[in-house]
Order: C-alpha cells, then sequence, then structure tokens
C-alpha cells in the first residue's frame, strides 16, 4: 500500500512537473513569437522604406535617360536637317549646271544646222559641178559613161586574156620538160658530179699563208715538197699570184681536206721537208678518218636510228665532205630522213624504215668518184652488202624514179628528197645572191604609192604587200599587183615563179569602258 502510495505521488509530481514544463515553454514560445512579429513588423517597415527609396532613384534614372535621348534626338534632327539643306544646295547647283549646258547645246545644235545646210549646199554645187565635167568628157570622148565603162572592160579583158595565153605556154613548156627529164637522166647524173655552175665552190680549198714567202718554202728546192705533197695527198697545188694564199683542186673532198688540213700544220710546224711533208700527211689521214666516222656516229645519233653497219657509219661521214649542186649532201641525208619519217607519221607507214631508207639513200654518193656507175646503183650494192633490209634497198633504188616504187615508204623517200633539193635556197644559189633577191623584191614593192610594208617570205617565193586602205581602193589593189609583178618580171632574174600578194586591210576599234 505504502508503495502504491509513492507510486501515486511520483505520477502525481511526474505529471505536475510536466504540467509546470508545458506552460513554460507555452510561455517562452509565445514570447519568442511576438518579438518575431515585431521583428517582421520592422523589416516590413524597412522593406518598404527601401522599396520607396528605390522608387525615386529609379523615376530619378529614368528621367535622366529620357532628357538624354530627347538631347541625342534633337542633335540628329538637326544634323539631318543640315544634311537636307546641303543635299538641297548641290541640286541646284547641278540644275544650274545642266541649265548652262542645255543652252550650250542649243547654241552649238544651232550651229551644227547652219553648217549641215552649207554643206547641203555644196553637195548640190559638187554634184552640179560634176553632172557638168561628166557631160563634157562624154563631148570630148564622143561616150557616154557606160560605153567608157564597156571599152575599159573590154581592154583588161583582152589584157588577162593575153596573160592567160602567156600562162597556158609556160605550163605546156613546163609539160614538155618534165616529159623529156626522163631521157635525161644519165646526162643529169653526169652534170650533177661536175657541174659548171658549182665546180669552183665543190672541188677548190683555199689555204692562207702568214706571208707570200711561204709559198717558196712549199715548193721547196727544184719543187720537191710541192711535188711530196702532190704524190701523197693525190692533190694539186696552185701557187699563182694570189696573196699569201694557196690553192687546193682536186675532185675528191675527203682528199682535198686531208691536203688542207696537212698543209696548215706544215706553215704552223715551219719545218717543210718531204719526210715531215709525209709524217703530216699520215696525221691528217687519221685525223680526217676519226671526223669522218664522227660525223657518221652524230648523223645516226641525230636521226635516231640503230643497228647500222660500222662500214656505212663510216660512208655517212664521207658525205660530210660531199657537195650535190653546193648542197651538203649529209645535211640532205638526215633532211631527208626527218621529212620521211614526219610523213610516215602522219600516213600511218613505217617510220622506222622511212627514216633509215631517208638517211641511207644518196649513199653511193660516198664512193662514186671511185666506182663507177650512178650513185643509186652504189648505194644499193652497198646497202646489199651490209645487210641492209630489201625494203631499204628498193628505197634507194626508187628515189629518182629509176624504177617505180612499189611501197609508200619509198615513195615518202622518194618525196622527201625532192623537198630537201627544191627547198627554196637549198641549191644553186649563193647567200649573197639570195639576199639581194630578197632586198629587191621588197624594194620594187616600196617604190609603189600606196603601199606601207612589203615581205619577201617563203624564201623569195611570196611578196606579200600591205597597203594602206584610205590610199589604195579594193580595185587599185588589182591593179598594183599586176603593175608589181610587171615590174618583177623586168628587173629581177629568179628561178620558178614568184607570188605577189598585195593585202588592203580596214580595221574598226572602239573601246568599252
Amino acid at each position: 500500500m505504502k508503495i502504491l502510495l509513492q507510486v501515486f505521488v511520483l505520477v502525481v509530481v511526474a505529471i505536475g512537473g510536466v504540467a509546470l514544463g508545458y506552460n513554460y515553454r507555452k510561455r517562452i514560445a509565445e514570447g519568442k513569437i511576438s518579438s518575431a512579429e515585431e521583428a517582421a513588423k520592422k523589416i516590413v517597415e524597412e522593406a518598404k522604406k527601401q522599396a520607396e527609396a528605390t522608387q525615386r532613384e529609379t523615376i530619378l534614372e529614368a528621367k535622366e535617360e529620357i532628357h538624354k535621348l530627347r538631347n541625342e534626338f534633337d542633335r540628329e534632327v538637326r544634323e539631318r536637317r543640315n544634311e537636307i539643306q546641303r543635299v538641297e544646295r548641290r541640286i541646284q547647283q547641278k540644275e544650274e549646271n545642266l541649265d548652262r549646258k542645255m543652252d550650250s547645246l542649243e547654241s552649238k545644235e544651232d550651229s551644227l544646222n547652219k553648217k549641215k545646210k552649207e554643206i547641203e549646199k555644196l553637195e548640190e554645187e559638187i554634184e552640179s559641178l560634176y553632172k557638168k565635167q561628166l557631160s563634157e568628157l562624154e563631148k570630148i570622148s564622143e561616150m557616154t559613161k557606160d560605153q567608157a565603162r564597156q571599152t575599159l572592160l573590154e581592154s583588161v579583158e583582152r589584157e588577162i586574156s593575153h596573160e592567160v595565153a602567156v600562162k597556158i605556154r609556160e605550163y605546156e613548156n613546163r609539160t614538155k620538160e618534165e616529159a623529156e627529164r626522163k631521157a635525161r637522166s644519165i646526162i643529169a647524173l653526169a652534170i650533177q658530179k661536175s657541174a659548171a655552175d658549182h665546180v669552183a665552190e665543190a672541188t677548190v680549198s683555199v689555204v692562207e699563208l702568214p706571208n707570200d714567202e711561204m709559198k717558196g718554202r712549199i715548193i721547196g728546192r727544184e719543187g720537191r715538197n710541192i711535188r711530196t705533197l702532190e704524190t701523197a695527198t693525190g692533190i694539186d697545188l696552185i701557187i699563182d699570184d694570189t696573196p699569201e694564199a694557196v690553192i687546193l683542186s682536186g675532185f675528191d673532198p675527203i682528199r682535198r681536206e686531208i691536203a688542207r688540213i696537212s698543209l696548215e700544220k706544215l706553215i704552223l710546224d715551219g719545218r717543210i721537208h718531204p719526210t715531215r711533208i709525209e709524217e703530216m700527211v699520215e696525221k691528217a689521214k687519221k685525223e680526217v678518218e676519226t671526223q669522218i666516222r664522227e660525223a657518221g656516229e652524230q648523223a645516226v645519233f641525230e636521226v635516231g636510228i640503230h643497228a647500222i653497219h660500222p662500214e656505212l657509219v663510216k660512208l655517212l661521214g664521207r658525205l660530210k665532205y660531199r657537195t650535190s649542186y653546193g648542197q651538203n649532201v649529209l645535211r640532205h641525208s638526215i633532211e631527208v630522213a626527218h621529212l620521211a619519217s614526219i610523213m610516215a607519221a602522219e600516213l600511218g607507214a613505217d617510220v622506222k624504215l622511212a627514216k633509215r631508207a631517208g638517211l641511207l639513200h644518196d649513199i653511193g654518193k660516198a664512193v662514186d668518184h671511185e666506182i663507177e656507175g650512178p650513185h643509186i646503183q652504189i648505194g644499193a650494192d652497198l646497202a646489199k652488202k651490209y645487210r641492209e633490209s630489201p625494203e631499204v634497198v628498193h628505197a634507194i633504188l626508187a628515189h629518182h624514179g629509176d624504177i617505180e616504187a612499189t611501197s609508200v615508204e619509198a615513195i615518202l623517200v622518194q618525196a622527201a628528197d625532192a623537198i630537201s633539193a627544191a627547198r627554196p635556197g637549198a641549191r644553186r644559189e649563193t647567200l649573197e645572191a639570195y639576199i639581194k633577191r630578197l632586198e629587191k623584191l621588197e624594194e620594187i614593192a616600196n617604190s609603189f604609192a600606196g603601199v606601207e610594208k612589203s615581205f619577201a617570205i617563203q624564201a623569195g617565193r611570196e611578196l606579200r604587200i600591205i597597203v594602206k586602205p584610205d590610199k589604195v581602193s579594193d580595185d587599185q589593189a588589182i591593179l598594183m599587183a599586176r603593175d608589181i609583178v610587171r615590174a618583177v618580171e623586168k628587173e629581177l632574174e629568179y628561178p620558178g615563179q614568184i607570188k605577189i600578194n598585195v593585202i588592203r586591210e580596214t580595221r574598226a576599234i572602239e573601246y568599252a569602258k
């Protein structure tokens, strides 16, 4: 019982403690709430005060910004107004300038109208004078204008008919000569080897001497030196009145070259006697043989063919010292090889065969002074001997038309040979005479009134003349061409024919800006 009472007391005490604690906490909480409410009120009041201050500041800043924008707008308006005023002033000035120009143009137009009327009046007077002159001319000539034109045309027609007849006769003569060419082929070969037109150029060499006393040393006592030199080289030495020069004469160009080199070496050495002459001749022979071999190798290399027999290479080198109508045969052979190969390439033929046959087509001329017979047959025999193909041998035999060409390459070699030989300036004409003829052609053309420029082209086969279009009409250009033809025929001597080409050209040039 006592225990229960104690428990009860404890429970009552506990309940009382809890009630007291609750009341205490409640009072503390209420105090905090009231203080919080007061703090909140203070905060709200302070926030209201700050908001009012911020609002006042914002209003002031807005008023300042508005004021600033208003000032800028006013300034921009003033600038625009000033710019508009300047533009208006410029427009006004331009209008004034245009008015002045219009006035000037009107005055010029009036002036031009006056001049136009004057010109029309002059044209009427000129037309009247022309009709009067025409009437007077008709009275004097007792022919009308149409009759005079008809008479002139008939005269020109007769002259042209005469020229046509001359051309026809010229072509007939040329055809006859071509028909007779094959019948004279054997004589032509003989003339080719010893033609009088070029014999001096092809058979003579000149060696210059330091002085005329050297002639006596070359002759030697009782002529023993000159006899030894002539015997060793097979060349005739001509010592005449030509100052400081000795002439070497002989048909074999290689022997003549050996003699020239030997004599030059003897002159430089100064020791001229029979033993020394023989030594120098032997050295010259070796030197010339070396030159021949190198020339042949160079020709083969230049043309670009291979597998040629060494003896044929040497024979090609010998052609360096061989000329035909003044044309170097080695250079001619190289040119024929190039021409034949170019044409073969264009036609789809065998380029290598055409090139090889073109290079070897005149190989017989290397030894035609030593072996009897035409160079065509000699060349074909040499090609067979050194195992060239039958096609090459056939091209060599056919390149002068002695036999009919049966292959395209043989025909091309024949054509290339003719082209190279007939090329202007290649044969029969010295450089000096050739240049003088070209200069004379241009001089004749420039002597005519109205000629602006003249050019001798195609190695003198064509004379191209540029005339001044304001001074020479189309009809006058035709007549000028015929007059120049007559002048050239009268004043010049030339092979073949010369084409006279008169050009009258007008141009209109403007520039787009």
